[in-house]
């Protein structure tokens, strides 16, 4: 009885203590069910006996896939977890927070923080090894992102061009998030102008490729190269075409990308993709202000699910690649414009000059130095007054003033001093830079008048010489009747016509020849001028400069004034050419004729000068200023009178300044 009843309590005992062993195995189930942090319990040979929940969700396996399997089936590398489990087992240490590279059952990587310990019992050589893990890859993965932003922006914040910046992009990009290969696709050569402008369809290329030492796979990148894309097709042009980025997890799965390669014959990239171990790509626009400049492409071996994060900073770098290449752009068409315009100086055959608010020269084109006679180097050794005729330095001083207090002046005359000690008269535009207020450079373009001065001043020497009296100024009629009648000469013609004649280019021409060359050009042809204006019986007006004005119709009435002009302009073209044959020249007249009413009178009483004046002279001096070279416009009035007479070629409306638009012709030959 007692050993019964011993046994009897050690029966209730063991029934008691499994009660409690139960309980709290149940709780022990739920602790680890409940547990965040993947739990796996291996034997000492790594063989897995137990996982939580938490385990087979993070790795996407099913129970019954893991228990019994070696738990190096979800590391990356099993030789750094081979030394990690000996260390474990054989010294009996514990680590906490060791990062592996593991694998997910879909071959996804993730990165995961182990800490692990030795369950000792009693009998050696059963320990239990207890794994707790928990996944950081969503911290690693921001981390890489904030080391590519850091990456990409020290890149574009360097001094380089966008051809030596993509290369270190596309590097920095793959080294920092760890993708196998990186590309840019666009339509223009490392977008050296805006795309839109270049192309309405434009077709995409590969320009750039970057790939680790650890893909060699030249076929693949032989094949990019010579593949190209049109908007909406393949990777490239569906990012071209909807303007957002996209994320292939398995390029091979990924059939819309497929179809649309096969369509257009592309397909052998997608097919060499798979070829060489790629399974995810990514790939995002380079926009600014919505003009898409380009397209960038990465791709990986390892199986990556989407990163909508990724994809968001993606965007916001290409934004910022973008304005760098919109800034290198404008750099470039600014240094090429200022390249144009210094080229445009240089040869500009007037003075140009840039000047401190000291007086000091800082520039001079080549036609100053040439003019002047002076070096580059002693140009900086002189100031601006040094160079000014003396009976000019207190007017140029004022002016100096004027200008640096921002007025703006034009059509200044002045006289610059030679090396030699020539005078040099110019004429020409000042004004004044400003920055933040302060004037930094006052700057002038000036033209050599010297010849054009002196030549006038020889041509007003000969006619003194030739003018024996009022004869030689005034018409005979009025001549006349300024000796039969005292007080003003004054008329009202109501129909008599009009025309000028320039000759083109002679201004330009008269700062490149003497003066004597100039005299002895303007006498032969107005000499010649002047005798067609007798045998037509017209009346020479006058000469100013290169232009000469000649009028029929007054002071004697005629009918056939407008046929008298017209013969003369026909002949005058003669004379021309046949001079340019004569003296080996090139010189054209411009014509232009017009017929109305114009009031005629003698002005002043000692300089007698016969003039016009009305609408119809101001038009007839527009039909010359607006014609062509080489042609004898008229207007539609004049046509009128002559058009059975003479053949004409219409030029239609055009803008008259002070007019508006009017109908002109083309006066050709005689009928």
């Amino acid at each position: 009885m007692i050993l019964k009843q011993r046994l009897s309590h050690k029966i209730n005992d063991a029934k008691l203590l499994y009660s409690v062993l139960g309980a709290y195995k149940n709780y022990i189930e739920k602790v680890i069910s409940s547990m965040g942090d993947a739990l796996l319990i291996t034997t000492k040979l790594g063989e897995i006996k137990k996982v939580n929940s938490a385990a087979l969700e993070l790795f996407g396996y099913s129970e019954e896939e893991l228990v019994n399997q070696p738990i190096s089936l979800i590391f990356e590398d099993n030789n750094f977890w081979q030394q990690a489990f000996q260390s474990i087992y054989l010294y009996k240490k514990s680590f906490q927070n060791k990062e592996f590279i593991c694998r997910k059952k879909t071959k996804e990587k993730i990165l995961i923080a182990f800490s692990c310990l030795v369950i000792k019992k009693k009998i050696d050589g059963l320990e239990d090894i207890v794994y707790i893990g928990r996944d950081i890859t969503a911290r690693q993965r921001r981390q890489q992102r904030n080391n590519t932003q850091y990456a990409i922006t020290r890149i574009l914040s360097e001094p380089q061009s966008v051809k030596q910046a993509i290369p270190k992009i596309l590097q920095a990009i793959c080294e920092n998030l760890a993708w196998d290969l990186g590309e840019l696709w666009t339509s223009n050569q490392y977008m050296e102008a805006s795309v839109q402008r270049c192309s309405f369809n434009p077709v995409l290329r590969c320009v750039e490729i970057w790939s680790s030492r650890t893909f060699a796979e030249q076929e693949f990148k032989a094949i990019t190269w010579q593949t190209t894309y049109t908007p909406s097709v393949g990777l490239p042009g569906q990012i071209w075409v909807t303007r957002s980025p996209v994320w292939m997890s398995h390029i091979s799965h990924h059939t819309n990308i497929e179809r649309l390669g096969k369509e257009q014959g592309a397909d052998r990239r997608t097919q060499a993709a798979v070829e060489a171990g790629l399974h995810t790509a990514f790939g995002f626009p380079i926009l600014a202000d919505n003009e898409i400049l380009g397209v960038m492409i990465f791709l990986s071996r390892d199986v990556q699910s989407k990163d909508a994060d990724l994809l968001q900073m993606m965007v916001s770098i290409g934004s910022q690649i973008a304005q760098f290449i919109k800034r290198k752009q404008a750099e470039s068409a600014l240094l090429e414009s200022e390249e144009r315009y210094r080229d445009l100086f240089e040869n500009a055959n007037d003075l140009i000059q840039s000047v401190t608010p000291y007086g000091r020269l800082e520039y001079v084109n080549r036609a100053w130095l040439q003019t002047l006679g002076y070096t580059q180097a002693e140009i900086q050794k002189i100031n601006l007054f040094d160079i000014i005729h003396p009976d000019f330095q207190e007017e140029c001083r004022e002016v100096f003033c004027r200008v640096m207090s921002g007025e703006k002046l034009e059509q200044l005359t002045t006289v610059f001093v030679s090396k030699d000690g020539q005078k040099i008269f110019v004429q020409g535009n000042i004004n004044c830079k400003f920055v933040e207020g302060k004037p930094v450079a006052t700057r002038g373009i000036f033209r050599n008048m010297s010849g054009r001065i002196v030549a006038e001043e020889v041509l007003r020497h000969q006619q003194q010489q030739n003018a024996f009296g009022l004869l030689d100024i005034l018409p005979e009629a009025i001549f006349n009747r300024h000796k039969e009648e005292a007080g003003t000469i004054a008329e009202d013609f109501a129909n008599v016509t009009v025309l000028f004649a320039d000759i083109v280019g002679l201004t330009e021409i008269a700062s490149q020849i003497t003066a004597i060359q100039l005299v002895n050009i303007l006498n032969k042809i107005f000499s010649v001028f002047d005798q067609l204006t007798e045998r037509y019986g017209l009346e020479k007006i006058k000469t100013t400069d290169d232009a000469y004005m000649v009028i029929g119709g007054l002071p004697r009435r005629c009918p056939n004034h407008a046929q008298a002009i017209a013969q003369m302009a026909l002949d005058m073209q003669t004379a021309i050419a046949q001079f340019n044959t004569e003296n080996n020249k090139n010189f054209s007249i411009r014509i232009g004729i017009h017929s109305g009413p114009v009031a005629a009178g003698l002005i002043s009483i000692k300089k007698f000068t016969y003039d016009l004046w009305g609408d119809t002279v101001k038009i007839a001096s527009r039909m010359q200023s607006q014609g062509l070279a080489g042609k004898i416009q008229v207007t539609e009035v004049t046509y009128k009178c002559l058009h059975d007479e003479f053949l004409f070629e219409k030029r239609g409306e055009i803008e008259i300044k002070g007019k508006g638009k009017m109908t002109t012709y083309m006066l050709v030959s005689r009928n």
